[in-house]
């Protein structure tokens, strides 16, 4: 299939937004279908949401292993249901106060690989439904959830006042911000929620350099989501690059195996003659080291 547009846009999301509306504001602005983001923002949180055009769309996955960058604000002292402000909020009697040293002490143990609990209000699947579901049904899901492997880059304290503490934070897809305040007060000695969340970068994808997305509801603003599309080849930069010459890419878009360096990733972003994305070339199964392409728009 063709599609009339292809590419990636990074959209600055505002707070009270969910990830779905920005992708039905650029999707009505492109008068298309074909069109997902990387990466859901709960309608809390602001910042960076990548949004896929197209064929693009099959570019997810990849975006997926960019690392995330966060500023996150967690009030100190108090706990909710969900983590964060969205709930209610119950405050502790006669709260400990750790301080900034304790506070720096006890990050140490939340940088790395660790395996970390998702939070109950989460779209985590229990027993074949989400849990934050069986969270507002009354039912504890919080038991059911599985501690599952999550790696923190960084972890700093950039501000620390009582009751109130900031961080930066980069981290792998499918961490939980949220948790993140909530296990690293608990190993402080309180309990925290999460008062802000800005995604301040996705991989490559900076804040800075993203659209707000009022611009796209503006007038003309279906003409400012066509001249912020990026090429799609912006959502692979991480990944090795391979020239396919006139002959190799008739080869690989009828479906043949391409024989190449003993070496080469588990993924290559292939490039025709002209150095335009053409696809995704996979290590192919059955052994050996030739790949098998799985092309955008062939």
């Amino acid at each position: 299939m063709r599609f009339p547009f292809t590419g990636v846009i990074p959209v600055d999301k505002p707070r009270g937004v969910t990830s779905r509306r920005v992708v039905d504001v650029v999707a009505r602005g492109l008068g298309m279908r074909a069109v997902g983001h990387a990466g859901t923002l709960d309608p809390l949180a602001t910042g960076v949401l990548v949004v896929c055009v197209g064929h693009a769309t099959r570019l997810v996955d990849h975006l997926h292993d960019l690392p995330k960058h966060y500023t996150a604000v967690f009030q100190l002292g108090r706990s909710s249901p969900s983590d964060d402000c969205e709930t209610p909020i119950e405050m502790e009697e006669n709260p400990p106060r750790p301080s900034h040293e304790a506070i720096e002490g006890a990050a140490a143990a939340f940088r790395g690989d660790i395996l970390q609990r998702p939070c109950d209000y989460s779209a985590v699947h229990v027993d074949g439904r989400r849990a934050y579901r069986l969270a507002r049904a009354g039912r504890p899901a919080g038991t059911a959830l599985e501690a599952r492997p999550v790696r923190i880059d960084r972890l700093e304290i950039r501000a620390y006042r009582w009751p109130h503490l900031e961080v930066e934070i980069i981290c792998s897809s499918g961490t939980f911000v949220r948790a993140i305040g909530r296990d690293l007060a608990a190993a402080a000695g309180t309990r925290a929620v999460m008062e802000s969340l800005v995604r301040t970068a996705v991989g490559p994808f900076t804040i800075d350099r993203s659209v707000p997305l009022d611009r796209f509801e503006e007038v003309g603003g279906d003409q400012r989501v066509r001249e912020s599309l990026l090429p799609a080849a912006a959502a692979v930069g991480h990944l090795p690059l391979v020239a396919l010459d006139a002959a190799a890419l008739e080869q690989a878009v009828r479906g043949g195996l391409l024989p190449l360096d003993e070496a080469a990733a588990e993924s290559l972003a292939a490039v025709d003659p002209d150095g335009a994305l053409v696809g995704i070339l996979k290590r192919h199964p059955s052994g050996g080291h030739r790949l098998r392409p799985n092309f955008l728009g062939r």
